[in-house]
């Protein structure tokens, strides 16, 4: 491996190294009603938080320590609650009868990306797949098949835990509208007509458009590593 390629991957560890042992201190807060241990997990979470911060230099962001710390402090909850786990998002890959797929383009960045939003409670991943694609675009849609559960960190697109749930589905209905405050476009697209701003369009692109033409495809997921911890990049 090149040396260009080298402190992005190391950097990438560093903060998946320290999300991780904030979590597990995170988690111990949450259970313990032990003094001594909550003593423990909270010295764990500065080292977490230098961790962090040294993967932010690197970075060029600039946020100290205690910045993460009381950030990680402020969202400890009590037993079950106090269990940290992975956010998880559900996208949606909509096709229409023209073979075109749904995109919509962010307020806040102008990227161009498939319908996506956190998954709320009360409702399965498929309902949250089908809520977000009414409430950003206006169009109405069925789910078809799982496409892929996927490690949001791990693919480089977060810095903190997030799994994603990216569905198919199938239009049936509604009319374009975008939301007014989470989107700034919304629309239709060929395989050979995306935006230039589409989002990781080179690995979702073509197992979006196979769906989209009929296939049936094998939900993707994101392989074992071995060791998981430490290793060779290449």
């Amino acid at each position: 491996m090149s040396d260009a390629a080298g402190p992005p991957d190391f950097t990438r560890d560093l903060v998946r190294w320290s999300e991780t042992l904030a979590a597990i201190a995170r988690t111990g807060l949450g259970f313990t009603q032990n003094l001594y241990e909550q003593e423990r997990f909270e010295e764990v979470l500065h080292v977490a938080a230098d961790i962090k911060a040294a993967a932010d230099d690197a970075l060029e962001v600039r946020r100290e320590q205690d910045h993460f710390v009381q950030e990680w402090l402020d969202n400890v909850g009590e037993g079950v609650p106090g269990y940290v786990t992975p956010k998880v998002a559900v996208g949606a890959i909509v096709g229409n009868d023209d073979g075109e797929l749904l995109l919509v383009q962010r307020a806040d960045s102008g990227i161009w990306l498939y319908p996506t939003g956190w998954a709320d409670v009360g409702y399965s991943p498929a309902e949250v797949a089908v809520k977000e694609v009414a409430e950003e675009t206006g169009v109405l849609c069925e789910p078809v098949q799982l496409l892929s559960v996927i490690d949001g960190q791990r693919m480089g697109f977060t810095r903190f835990g997030m799994y994603m749930l990216l569905f198919h589905c199938r239009a049936v209905g509604g009319e374009l509208a975008g939301h007014p405050l989470e989107t700034s476009g919304v629309g239709w697209f060929s395989r050979d007509a995306l935006p230039a701003a589409t989002a990781g369009a080179g690995w979702w692109g073509p197992m979006a458009f196979a769906a989209i033409d009929g296939a049936q495809l094998p939900a993707v997921f994101d392989p074992v590593r071995e060791p998981v911890w430490r290793g060779d990049h290449t």
